[in-house]
């Protein structure tokens, strides 16, 4: 499943050419101007965040201690211009992973991005997703200590939105990929599975598209 990398840099031409050169690498890129246009995403879901320090009237270090706050496992990386080493202590401080300073060569940003990816995500089949892992080799779902029952379906059509979150997919583009194309009893069957998966898993954002089906927020 592609990893999902926000940038906060107030620089248009920087913030375009870090998000072209992320993405050719295989990354779904969301990109912010300001503070405030980062923070009102503050609650999506995101594999890592690229900070620079100054940001119009607050900073990199504010979003930072927001970000963590959520999810303290979320890796960081600042980008600024001052090469100060007080900025390289603070950013670590408060729990960055990684410091690069403009100008930079935007293959090493993407050099470093990789490898942080890598050493913080090793178990590609696991996924923490709105509070629950999903183990996607073994089949399984615990949120906390709890183990949550799924059955066959149920685990596919999940995986479906989970590898394809924020797609939103038809009913029967969902028949088709989870029960597949041969089968020919009714498209309710789909309502009735994600009924039981909402069920199941009530803090899975799943959300319903009226007059055309689901999609995971």
């Amino acid at each position: 499943m592609k990893k999902i990398i926000n940038i906060v840099e107030d620089e248009k031409d920087l913030n375009e050419l870090v998000k072209s050169y992320l993405e050719k690498e295989g990354y779904i890129v969301n990109s912010y101007l300001t503070f405030d246009a980062a923070y009102s995403h503050i609650d999506d879901y995101c594999d890592l965040w690229i900070l620079d320090i100054m940001l119009d009237d607050k900073s990199g270090f504010d979003l930072i201690e927001i970000i963590k706050n959520k999810n303290a496992n979320t890796p960081v990386v600042f980008m600024s211009a001052r090469d100060k080493e007080f900025d390289r202590i603070i950013g670590l401080e408060k729990g960055s992973d990684d410091y690069i300073t403009k100008p930079f060569s935007p293959k090493e940003l993407v050099l470093r991005v990789n490898n942080i990816i890598k050493r913080v995500y090793k178990e590609d089949d696991r996924i923490v997703i709105n509070g629950y892992e999903i183990d996607e080799n073994q089949r399984s779902v615990t949120k906390g200590d709890e183990i949550i029952d799924l059955t066959t379906k149920e685990f596919d059509l999940l995986m479906l939105f989970v590898k394809n979150r924020g797609t939103a997919f038809l009913r029967e583009q969902i028949l088709e990929k989870v029960w597949d194309e041969n089968y020919y009893g009714s498209d309710r069957v789909v309502d009735d599975t994600l009924r039981r998966l909402r069920k199941k898993m009530p803090d899975m954002n799943i959300q319903t598209i009226y007059g055309f089906g689901y999609r995971l927020g």
